[in-house]
């Protein structure tokens, strides 16, 4: 009768555990990955608008505080009946 070590076969019992660290490993190699919308790139471009509207805005605070600001009534009186004539 042959008798054989008892427990002496080699079993890890963590090799179950030590495979999934391993493919944890894997999956944790790949790159994130962002896509800018069509909208996203479109903010992007206001901005540049923003900033030329901000310089415009400064200029006639200037142009207010040293009091050479003067307002057209024939443009303003133009420029709204324009916006409501559109709007409706």
């Amino acid at each position: 009768m042959k008798i054989n070590r008892y427990g002496s076969f080699s079993v890890n019992p963590y090799k179950k555990q030590m495979d999934q660290q391993q493919k944890a490993n894997v999956i944790d190699h790949k790159k994130d990955k962002v896509e800018i919308s069509s909208q996203g790139k479109e903010m992007q471009h206001v901005n540049a608008f923003s900033t030329e509207r901000q310089q415009k805005v400064e200029e006639l605070k200037k142009q207010i505080q040293q009091g050479t600001y003067k307002v057209e009534p024939q443009d303003v009186a133009k420029s709204m009946i324009d916006f409501y004539t559109k709007n409706k």
